[in-house]
């Protein structure tokens, strides 16, 4: 099948650093190519891949300096995907809503994953417009804000297997990786790590919106000695930083669409200790791979009691549910579906996909 990757032009695919949804895009197009795949991949062009790069912009928009209006590109990048149109059997966007109106108008089957949070009142009126537009969700919480728009499926995130490795053993200090915003709970991971009595290392991004909040709420408790803050890390580095935790802290306070870190320490052996807000729940079985509290007092507990959970079976979990192939092969049953309806039929129930696999005449009794 020839398919176009559409990526977000804010980092490169993958990301130097922090980058999820870039990193995502990487890890299916990777796939998709040793699945025997005729790929191209729309992304800046600092991007690496083994599909055919179609580099949209020079380099990765966050580290350019003389990008002062990111909308510009990612329009221009729409235009410049249906100026291609032709030459793809599909095109599957990652890049919200900016080619709606112009997927809407093309002939070659179009599909999108929605990578952020829906729970925006604005967003309403753009999807009561485009409820024709194919959608695709990454978890089932996801989609509450907005179930009446035309969902094909939800697809979990998934991580080449051997891309972070399992430790055994497990460390002594609690791990906290991702952004620094007021959503993500980095305050109450702080809170819980102090009363645990535990060091807690803090890997994360702060971005220029954020920057306020960091300095007036969160610097100020970083002095503590149990409190170590390394900054931003890229994907290279989090094997370590996960693997040698004892376990991720997660204390989220928004309904987070998927929450990619929980899968990437799952891989590592690591279990995570989250609230259970959006996603969660959905991610982390509670008892198996980790625990799911409701405020600090829970989430202590839940710290002396990490040593109960087997780091091979958080491992087990993520390499049952959680990998790039099963990924790529979830996808590639809606790709089947869009470009050839009558191979591949399907029913929608209670909001998930579900696929009626047609026997073949060999097995036909």
């Amino acid at each position: 099948m020839r398919i176009a990757q559409v990526a977000p032009l804010h980092e490169s695919v993958p990301p130097r650093l922090y980058g999820g949804t870039e990193r995502v895009v990487s890890w299916l197009t990777e796939q998709l190519v040793a699945l025997g795949h005729d790929v191209t991949l729309f992304a800046s062009g600092d991007s690496v891949t083994n599909a055919r790069l179609f580099p949209a912009s020079k380099k990765a928009l966050r580290l350019n300096p003389d990008c002062v209006d990111p909308v510009a590109q990612h329009v221009l990048l729409a235009e410049t995907v249906f100026n291609h149109a032709r030459h793809f059997d599909l095109i599957h966007f990652h890049i919200d809503y900016f080619h709606f109106a112009l997927s809407r108008r093309e002939h070659v089957p179009c599909v999108t994953t929605l990578h952020g949070r829906l729970d925006i009142p604005d967003l309403v009126p753009l999807y009561k417009e485009f409820t024709d537009t194919p959608l695709i969700s990454i978890s089932n919480a996801q989609r509450k804000p907005l179930p009446w728009v035309n969902w094909f499926g939800t697809v979990h995130h998934g991580l080449p297997a051997n891309s972070l490795s399992f430790y055994a053993e497990p460390g002594q200090y609690l791990a906290f990786l991702g952004r620094v915003s007021p959503e993500k709970g980095l305050d109450q991971a702080i809170q819980i790590a102090i009363r645990s009595g535990i060091t807690l290392k803090i890997a994360a991004k702060v971005d220029r919106a954020d920057r306020e909040y960091f300095e007036k709420i969160i610097s100020p408790l970083l002095d503590h000695p149990l409190i170590e803050f390394i900054g931003e890390i890229g994907h290279s580095e989090k094997n370590s930083f996960l693997g040698n935790a004892a376990a991720l802290l997660f204390p989220i306070c928004w309904p987070e669409p998927f929450g990619l870190v929980m899968i990437e320490a799952m891989a590592c052996g690591t279990p995570v200790i989250a609230y259970p807000s959006g996603s969660v729940p959905e991610i982390i079985p509670d008892g198996t791979a980790g625990f799911l509290v409701h405020n600090i007092d829970q989430a202590v507990e839940a710290v002396k009691q990490i040593g109960e959970l087997d780091r091979k079976s958080c491992r087990k979990y993520f390499e049952l549910h959680f990998t790039d192939e099963r990924m790529a092969r979830d996808y590639l049953k809606i790709y089947k579906h869009l470009v050839d309806p009558e191979s591949m039929p399907m029913t929608v129930e209670e909001g998930d996909l579900k696929w009626l696999e047609l026997e073949s005449p060999s097995s036909t009794t």
